[in-house]
This record gives C-alpha cells, structure tokens and sequence, in this order.
C-alpha cells in the first residue's frame, strides 16, 4: 500500500543526513514511520542509533520491523543488514552478583550482615531461594542475559539479587567475571551492528555519562520524541530517603571505622525526624534546618568514608561489594552536596506516597541546556513522533529539545513577546550555544487517515466549568448518556483516580448490561484485551492509559476526556517551572501548563483512529476547550482535524447510528 507520507518523511531523513542537518518530522498514527526512518538509516555510513520511549515500540523495531526490513534490502545491498538491542546495565543478569548472592541468605537487598533478621525473612528466603536457583540455570543456559527474555519471569525483588545498576559495576577490567559478562557482551554486538535500537532513559544515562555508554555514530533517530525532555529529566533527577542512608552505613562499615559509620547512621536518623516533620511539596524559603543538619552530617561523614574505601583493586577479597559501597556513598553525598548548594537551576521537594514513604528529591528546572549541549552534537539527530507540531508549530517541542528557535513564541494566554523571549531564557539555561552547528529544519507529514470523515470531535460546552479532581454530576450525565447511546466500547481517559471511581460507580448503576472495567482492579493488558473482546464493554482509566493502548476496529468507538491535562498544581517541577517564568514577566501557564497538556491530549484522543476504517467520536467534557479564548484554539490545533462540534444532540445521533451499524 502506497504511504506518500512515509515516503516524504524517508526522503526527509535521507537529505537531512545527507546536510547533517538536525530535522523534527510530525508523522500521524498509520503514517508507517518506523520504516520510514529505517529505511534511509541502511544508506548512512556507519552505525544507526535508533531510540524509543515505550517497551511496545521496541519490540516492535526488533521483533518485526527490521527483521522484515532485512529480508527486503538483502538482495539489494547483497548482504544482510545487522541490528542489535541496547540496554542498560540492570536488564542484564550480573554473574558476579549471581556467584555472591547466598540462596540461603540473599545480601542487603533485604537486610545487612549484622542486622537482625526479620520474621518474615523465612517465607521470603524461600521464594528467592527458588527464584535465584532458577536464575543460576537461566544464566547457564543464555547466550544474552537480557531479563525480557527470561520467560517465566521472576518479580523485582528477586531480580535485584541478581543485576547490577551500571553505578556500581566495578567494570570488565576488574570483574573477575568480566570476560563472560552479558552486558558488554551486548556493548560489543552494538558496536558492530548497522542499526542500533536502545531506549530514551539508557539515551539520557549516556548524555548525562559523557556518551561513553552508546557506539559512535552519525545518525541518531529519536521516535517517541515528545517523551525525550522528561526522561532526561529522570535521569537527572536525584533523591535521597533514610532508608538509602542507613543502607550505605551497613555496605561501607566493613572498610571503615565505626565512628564513620556511625555517622551515616546518624544522618540517616537525622533525616528521618527531619522528613517526618517537613510538609510535602516544594522547598522554596531555605532548606528546614534539621534538614539542613541531616544534608551536613550526609557530606561529611560520606567524604570521610570514600577516603577510607579508597581505591578498588582487581585483587581486593570483594571488588564488587567494596565498589558498591563506595559508588553508593560517592552517589549520596554528591546529591547532599547538590541540594546544600541551593543552584538555581535545580528544583527540590519533599515527596511522600500512600505507603508513608519519603523522600527529598531535587531536579533541574529545565534540561534544554543539556540537551543542547549533548544531544545534537556530533551527529545529526531525527526527532519524530506523532505529537511535535504544538498549536500547529514546532517551536514549543523545539525550545524544550533545546534547539534554537528565532521566530516569536505563540501568543497563547499572554500576547507579550518580551515575556515570551524572558521564558525561552529560564527554560533553555545559560549554556554557551554555538547556534551554526544546530541548524534544523521541520516537516508535518501529515496522516493517511481522513480524520473529518472518520471522527468527530466534541466538546461538552454546556457543562460547567470543572471545579475539583472528581467528575461532576452534570459530567456524570454527559457521560452516562454518551456511553447508552453507542452502547458500550468507550475508553475514559480521567484526570484522576477519583474521577475514574465515580464514572465507575455511575455507570454500573445507570448502564445495565453494558460491563464497565476500571483500572486497577485487574492488571491493565487483562483489562485491554476484555476490551477488546467485549463489544459492550467500556475502559475507564487515569494517565497511563492516555498513551500506548492500542484498540484498532469497532471495539473502541468513543474515547471520553473529563478534562484538560493539566498538570496538577502539586507537581513540583512544572510548578516550579511555571513559577520562573511568571518571576520573569511571562505566563507560566501559558509557556508550562499549557504545552504539557498540549502533548497529552493529543496522545489521549490518539486513541481512537488506528486504521483508515476506524470511525468513532472523541468527547471532551470540559467546556474550556471551547470557551477558553487564549488556549482553547492552541489545543484545538495540536489535535488531529476532526469534524468539530459542540451539540450533544448530534453527537448522540452520530453515535446511535455507529451502534446501528
């Protein structure tokens, strides 16, 4: 089947590699992009690295695409084209951690030589104990190590007994297991293969990590690219709880004196009183002096005992647990050091979760400055995904990518373009750019799908404004309503959990014979394939299903949105983000919020045409998107282009007739 997108976005690639030219391609869902960039990659000299954000793509590239790609172009080029999967040090099983890890008594992933062993250490050391015996006949038998292809596979706990996060690896040099090692063993097949597939968070590890981790290369595709910031912003982002303190004491007490444990062990408890005392939520005034104290105690008694660690030696009695104790010490009072320093360019915040659990966690307000000077340099770099062109313009993707943009920003809520050009200074840092190096250039190839033919997009602007995290009555009506008109294959997407409970809850009692699944009360791919087999069925879910489910047909025909994305005022870094542009004159609404909900949106209402005979309605029940005169439009326009109407009367209609039908 003839794809002219896909066509003009190979020809794209193909030229850009060619100028070394850096190129933002928005290629919409049934655009067959992967092929797109595949192909042109087999013409660039040298290796290809291609990276995804989601597992489902990149077994996708390696199960089917490139494999199939390979069968076509043999003939051609008369060789076969090679590819290989790279991933990060813990998908692999460690044979130095298998070897120390005790079936009897594992390390201290769950309790530390000289502690007390708790009463469920029984049950749980026989679970392990089956789990790591089946892993040791697993490794035996591997030519990979790789954890996806461990089938049955074992639970995290367990797999943590047995892998090694790249941090505390003491490397192949010093590892007496270095030469049968799984992960450099993958390292070396990267480095040999035309194309390379890894993922967005090892991408980020190896800016971050000076590109040592990736094979040189010169040609760098990035699908998925509306993820890439908030990955690098993960792997930047940095916590630190009692728990890891007290963790590090117990690993590092054998090569140090007591005292010097003891005061890790104090800092630990100074943190904890310290966190049980601080409120949740940014920390803005000052850190809270005790928490200042436990960060002080943290730095110093770690410089004291990295020094006494000292150097790890291929010939020490244990390589691999010394470096780990001194990896873990160098890590944590490296981020004590990083929150004390009180830089203007990171964000902290106290973090608490359902299960008592707390953290002080700190992250950079913005990574556009890293990935200017990492990302682009020294290779040509394709972003793509199906979600770049924001209100119809790439800029907004662009300045968070750290590319350099000249033309005004959008209006948007504000109109005031010195404020604007104040919001591109905060966000993209204060990193030297050499702006001749990253020329780029930007391409919209549209869809193969007729959108105002196959859907309908409506937006409820007779119903009041949302008001709190739940669903509103008059919502609840809109939906329920929605729902008995097609009689059932409908996904909602909800802002939260609460809202999905009532949704729930409405239409069990208001929609009989049509069975409502709700997340959480079953693992999310049982729920999707009920779905998909239950024509009267309806999904209702919170973030995670706004991107990555795929229900292609007539079992999904409706997807309903409560409200916009935004994001919630509590999320500490698009607060905080949102806080330096307003302190320079701009509108952190307009320049944060407004973009975030831009991208998750679209991907929301992406959910519905999968294939050019997908037909369906896409209900939004927040009237803003229709009232809202300053953003309403510029989300409208990041949306696929949809027949568009606000009257319910004739959305119901449509609906009745696709259940006709």
């Amino acid at each position: 089947m003839e794809r002219p997108g896909q066509q003009q976005m190979a020809d794209a690639i193909a030229d850009a590699a060619k100028r070394e030219e850096h190129l933002l391609v928005q290629a919409g869902t049934g655009t067959g992009k992967s092929l797109a960039y595949l192909v042109p990659s087999l013409l660039v000299d040298g290796p290809v690295v291609v990276s995804t954000a989601t597992l489902a793509l990149q077994s996708q590239l390696v199960d089917h695409d490139l494999p199939r790609l390979a069968d076509a172009v043999e003939p051609l080029l008369k060789r076969r084209p090679t590819f290989a999967v790279l991933k990060g040090r813990h998908h692999y099983v460690c044979l130095a951690r298998l070897e120390g890890t005790s079936v009897e008594e594992p390390d201290d992933a769950l309790f530390d030589v000289g502690e007390a062993k708790p009463t469920r250490w029984l049950g749980e050391a026989g679970r392990l104990g089956k789990h790591i015996e089946r892993l040791r006949d697993w490794a035996m038998e591997t030519d990979t190590g790789d954890r996806d292809e461990l089938d049955p596979g074992v639970d995290d706990s367990a797999w943590k007994l047995v892998s090694m996060p790249a941090r505390e690896c003491v490397g192949a040099a010093r590892c007496p297991y270095g030469a049968e090692c799984f992960a450099e063993a993958s390292r070396a097949r990267a480095r040999e293969a035309d194309i390379v597939v890894t993922n967005h968070s090892l991408l980020a590890v190896d800016m971050l990590s000076g590109r040592m981790i990736i094979p040189p290369h010169k040609l760098l595709v990035v699908d998925e690219a509306h993820e890439l910031a908030d990955r690098v912003s993960s792997a930047s982002q940095a916590e630190l709880t009692p728990e890891l303190l007290e963790r590090a004491a117990r690993r590092c007490r054998p090569y140090v004196d007591d005292d010097v444990a003891d005061r890790l062990m104090e800092a630990g408890d100074t943190l904890t009183v310290a966190l049980a005392d601080a409120p949740a939520g940014r920390v803005t005034d000052g850190l809270p002096p005790v928490l200042g104290e436990a960060l002080t105690l943290l730095d110093g008694g770690g410089r004291k005992a990295i020094d006494a660690i000292g150097e790890v030696k291929a010939d020490d009695a244990d390589p691999v647990r010394k470096q780990q104790a001194k990896t873990m010490v160098g890590d944590l009072t490296k981020i004590a050091q990083r929150i004390l320093s009180g830089s203007e360019h990171d964000v902290t915040w106290i973090e608490r979760d359902d299960r008592g659990r707390r953290a002080v966690v700190i992250a950079p307000l913005s990574v556009a400055g890293t990935l200017n000077t990492h990302l682009f340099h020294e290779r040509t770099v394709v972003a793509t995904s199906a979600t770049l062109a924001l209100g119809g313009q790439f800029d907004t993707v662009a300045r968070s990518l750290g590319l350099p943009v000249t033309t005004p920003s959008p209006a948007l809520a504000t109109g005031a373009s010195p404020a604007e050009a104040a919001r591109d200074a905060v966000l993209r840092a204060s990193a030297a750019r050499d702006e001749a190096d990253l020329a780029w250039s930007s391409l919209d190839v549209g869809s193969p799908f007729d959108y105002a033919k196959q859907g309908i997009l409506y937006v409820a602007a007779h119903l009041p404004r949302p008001q709190t995290s739940g669903l509103s009555d008059p919502a609840a009506n809109e939906l329920v309503e929605l729902v008995q008109a097609l009689g059932g294959r409908t996904l909602g997407l909800f802002s939260s959990r609460k809202a999905a409970e009532r949704a729930a809850e409405v239409l069990r009692a208001r929609a009989p014979g049509i069975t409502i699944l709700l997340q959480g009360e079953e693992s999310l791919p049982i729920l999707v394939r009920k779905f998909r087999e239950d024509r009267n069925s309806c999904l209702l879910g919170v973030m995670s299903l706004w991107q990555g489910v795929d229900v292609p047909g007539d079992a999904c025909q409706l997807v309903v949105i409560d409200r916009l994305p935004f994001p919630r005022p509590d999320e500490p870094l698009a607060a905080a983000r949102s806080a330096a542009v307003d302190s320079s004159g701009g509108s952190g609404f307009a320049a944060v919020s407004v973009p975030i909900a831009a991208v998750r949106l679209a991907q929301g209402v992406g959910r519905l045409i999968r294939a050019r005979t997908d037909k369906g309605v896409v209900a939004v029940l927040d009237s803003r998107l229709e009232t809202a005169r300053g953003y309403g439009p510029y989300l409208r326009a990041s949306l696929p282009p949809f027949w568009y109407t606000t009257k319910p009367d004739l959305v119901r209609g449509a609906l009745r007739r696709l259940a006709d039908s």
